[in-house]
């Protein structure tokens, strides 16, 4: 398991839950600097404090076996900036989700940790640090698309 994309993932669900790291350590019994670590790619973390976060988180730890970093689809995948974290812990945030959710037929915390992924991908695409008005835009046109379908061709 790469560290990278453990701390990435662990950052994109913690987002999506709108939840902060302190919150996360203390539910999880573990330091906010060894989460923050984690989070950043740093230390090495042992099943058993994975799967105090992933408790934490209301996850479900699994564990797998794969081919060598080379093969991961995963590697090179952007990290999440603060200012869409600080996006991700907003009321307006898990309206939006809620809102997508609904008009999609899905999990709205499923969708939240796709959407944070998305969003990141999104800006890392740009090139550039996204401001946090940025990912609003964003965030409303994608609530559009899905709450407001356009007609399909030949759907009339």
């Amino acid at each position: 398991m790469e560290n990278q994309e453990t701390g990435r993932q662990l950052r994109a669900r913690r987002t999506a839950a709108g939840r902060t790291v302190a919150s996360v350590a203390a539910d999880a019994g573990l330091s906010v600097p060894y989460i923050a670590n984690l989070e950043n790619g740093r230390g090495n973390p042992t099943t058993a404090a994975l799967a105090r976060l992933a408790e934490a988180l209301g996850l479900r730890l699994v564990i797998t076996l794969e081919a060598g970093e080379e093969d991961s689809p995963a590697a090179g995948a952007p990290g999440i900036p603060a200012s869409l974290v600080r996006l991700g812990r907003t009321p307006r945030f898990r309206r939006a989700v809620a809102v997508m959710a609904a008009a999609l037929d899905t999990d709205a915390d499923e969708l939240a940790v796709r959407l944070v992924a998305a969003l990141a991908a999104t800006g890392a695409a740009v090139g550039r640090d996204l401001a946090e008005a940025d990912w609003w835009r964003l965030l409303d046109a994608l609530t559009l698309v899905a709450a407001h379908p356009a007609e399909r061709p030949g759907s009339a």
